[in-house]
């Protein structure tokens, strides 16, 4: 009778199979990551997006807007003018600030206490911009840092009366938009202004 020579089956080594296992994990560790991340950024686009949207285009104001009534203004140094989509209130800056001065004058209070009512009746969810500017005595550099600094208290005053500062951004022309001449006394007191513009229309 023939002899069978039968051998066992030789098994692989158990540490293939704890390297495979290892393998493994790191696999779906990465790819588990890799998903978390994808969400984080398109979460982040969402939502500036929508912060876009609702932000007004305060380069679209054009300050040769035709002039305009409002029977809550009766002071006839506060000129107002605009469009369907905002308003402008503009005052002079030698009402509201002495020469090359940043503090406001006694007179400026009753001004801009109607300007804060208008505002407030009229426009009281709606961003504001506030503008400085100033003539053409002086440098440029010290023009816009003025312009500024008054942009500064006129918003510093109507936050401590009531308006909403979050809602309010500043800005400085300084002497870089003149609406009259600054060859004569006259065109440069026009030139020095506050100019507070209303912008409910922010889509």
């Amino acid at each position: 009778m023939a002899q069978l020579d039968v051998q066992p089956k030789n098994s692989s080594p158990w540490w293939i199979w704890l390297l495979l296992a290892i393998f493994a994990i790191l696999i779906l560790f990465f790819l588990l990551r890799g998903c978390n991340s994808k969400t984080t950024v398109v979460s982040t686009t969402d939502s500036t997006k929508t912060i876009a949207v609702t932000k007004p285009d305060w380069n679209s104001v054009d300050f040769n807007s035709p002039v305009i009534t409002d029977p809550d203004i009766t002071d006839k140094d506060i000129v107002l003018s605009g469009t369907d989509k905002y308003t402008i209130y503009t005052l002079g800056e030698n009402i509201l600030f002495a020469t090359d001065q940043n503090n406001l004058q006694g007179s400026a209070d009753a001004k801009l206490k109607q300007i804060a009512a208008s505002l407030n009746k009229r426009f009281k969810d709606a961003p504001i911009a506030i503008y400085g500017n100033t003539d053409s005595t002086g440098t440029g550099e010290h023009n816009a840092d003025l312009g500024g600094w008054r942009a500064k208290t006129v918003k510093d005053w109507l936050v401590a009366n009531g308006i909403d500062g979050d809602k309010i951004s500043l800005h400085t022309f300084g002497e870089s938009k003149p609406v009259a001449s600054n060859e004569t006394a006259g065109g440069r007191q026009q030139n020095r202004n506050v100019q507070i513009v209303a912008f409910p229309d922010s889509k």
